[in-house]
């Protein structure tokens, strides 16, 4: 741990101790400066001082700011429903629910967390975060994901799915009716310009994006359908689905809270099951295609629509 003065001014003089410590410029947020007021490491003029402290003129106030600790990923024993697996790969029918990869906010409970724990290891590839990870579901879309056991296996995975030449079809319940039995959706998809968690359908500096559909059932309000990628952008069938005015249902973030009820019921999460993934095995070299129907809560809203229609 490393001391760090902070140069007392006189405009600080009557400010609280942790109001002067986030505004310090050392990149603490309150609460952080409270914890360390708290644990003692915040020194005022050769005193330890609680937050609430009133600074005084000629206050000399030093900080101990511990060097933060790599978070690290720990195998967790989290059933999983495993389709397939041999030295290369390992597919799996990831729920709903699950996030795929730690990240920020979280680094427990995810698919990698329950790969370790019952493979040990996985391909180094995507690094300590993503080992494995050759693509990604949404954390609220179930479905078939592929992931990579070795290197080599990894870096052929992933040439398949730049290259485009997998195969990879999802089921979905969309708002609205369809007037098509199928179609293409072609509309390139970019980050969108205001908010950097979501994705949007633009033409300036946007990577093409093509998805097609075919109509499963219409029912009354909304349509069971299912979806072919032709490419694999992040969010892509959602904004797909929602740029042609038929958001899944269930996704509010691209379809707004109507999309959260269809005829009265209430969709938790977005309808949106990777029900098929066709890849080629990495070492034999060999098609090999993996099927799963979608869960319940996606079989119940579609019992439900039917009923109602």
């Amino acid at each position: 741990m490393q001391e760090k003065p902070v140069s007392l001014l006189p405009s600080v003089t009557g400010v609280r101790l942790d109001v002067f410590l986030a505004g310090s410029g050392l990149g603490l947020t309150r609460n952080h400066a409270q914890k360390l007021i708290d644990d003692g490491l915040v020194i005022v003029s050769g005193k330890v001082r609680k937050a609430n402290y009133r600074l005084k003129a000629g206050d000399e106030v030093s900080v101990v700011v511990p060097e933060p600790e790599e978070p690290q990923v720990v195998p967790e024993d989290i059933p999983l429903d495993v389709l397939y697996e041999d030295d290369d790969i390992i597919v799996v029918n990831k729920p709903a629910g699950m996030v795929v990869h730690p990240a920020a906010g979280n680094f427990s409970g995810t698919l990698v967390n329950a790969l370790l724990f019952r493979y040990g290891s996985l391909s180094s590839v995507g690094g300590r975060f993503r080992p494995g990870i050759v693509h990604r579901l949404d954390k609220d879309t179930s479905g078939v994901i592929v992931v990579a056991r070795n290197d080599r296996a990894h870096h052929n995975l992933a040439r398949q799915f730049k290259a485009h030449t997998n195969i990879r079809e999802y089921e979905a319940i969309a708002v609205g009716t369809f007037k098509d039995a199928e179609g293409a959706v072609a509309v390139a998809i970019g980050r969108h310009v205001t908010d950097r968690k979501k994705m949007s359908p633009v033409t300036f500096r946007g990577k093409n994006a093509m998805t097609h559909y075919r109509v499963i059932e219409n029912f009354r309000g909304a349509a069971h359908v299912r979806l072919r990628l032709a490419t694999g952008r992040t969010h892509q069938v959602r904004v797909h689905m929602a740029h042609i005015g038929h958001p899944l249902a269930g996704d509010r973030v691209y379809g707004g809270p109507g999309a959260g009820k269809l005829l009265g019921m209430h969709i938790p999460r977005q309808m949106l099951h990777a029900a098929l993934l066709g890849i080629i095995h990495p070492s034999t070299g060999q098609y090999m295609q993996f099927e799963k129907e979608a869960p319940e809560d996606m079989a119940r809203a579609l019992r439900f629509l039917k009923n109602a229609s």
